[in-house]
């Protein structure tokens, strides 16, 4: 591959950070799971088992929700972040389009996935895949639009944390066309004070 030598200085501009940032012996390992973003601690137990939850809602307010995460990292593999996640979204009035005719749609999920992460310093990689079960309702009843069923839910994402800092980064798809508004990338700094 030929990289452009304009471009060469920006890519080690951007790299060298990076990588100071991550094999850094400065930093100390993060406490939390790669997956955690500004969600609340229901609970930690003594084995190790987080339990987390947070709000979900779209920009727009037509979806709102919430989820539960619960993980551990493997005691001999410290880095490692294992867990799963529980989601329930309801949504009202969702604009969709089946058959070249537009209807309003009202849906409700109750999905599950399984989450793996691994943490290189202050930053966290992880990545979910599971299945979601949903139902709707069409405003004027729309017999071409389906009125429930299964689909995959797959995302990935990214955390950094620094100092107080913690900003987070996340992809989340349905597969299913129908459930299209579901499709969520969302991104967050958190500062506590």
């Amino acid at each position: 591959m030929n990289i452009p030598p304009a471009w060469r200085h920006s890519l080690s501009a951007l790299l060298i950070p990076l990588s100071l940032l991550v094999s850094s012996s400065a930093l100390a390992d993060a406490e939390l799971p790669a997956y955690t973003g500004d969600a609340t601690d229901i609970a930690l137990l003594d084995n190790g088992l987080r339990l987390q939850g947070d709000g979900v809602e779209s920009p727009d307010g037509v979806t709102s929700g919430f989820r539960l995460t619960a993980g551990f990292s493997p005691r001999g593999l410290p880095r490692l972040d294992i867990g799963a996640e529980v989601r329930y979204r309801e949504s009202d009035d969702v604009p969709v389009s089946v058959a070249a005719r537009d209807t309003l749609l009202d849906t409700t999920s109750l999905g599950g996935s399984l989450l793996a992460g691994v943490r290189l310093g202050h930053l966290g990689l992880y990545a979910k895949s599971g299945l979601a079960g949903w139902q709707g309702h069409a405003a004027g009843g729309n017999p071409d639009l389906p009125e429930g069923g299964t689909t995959r839910v797959n995302g990935f994402g990214a955390r950094l944390s620094f100092a107080s800092w913690v900003s987070r980064l996340e992809v989340e798809r349905v597969d299913d066309p129908t459930l299209s508004h579901l499709n969520m990338v969302t991104a967050s700094i958190h500062m506590p004070f």
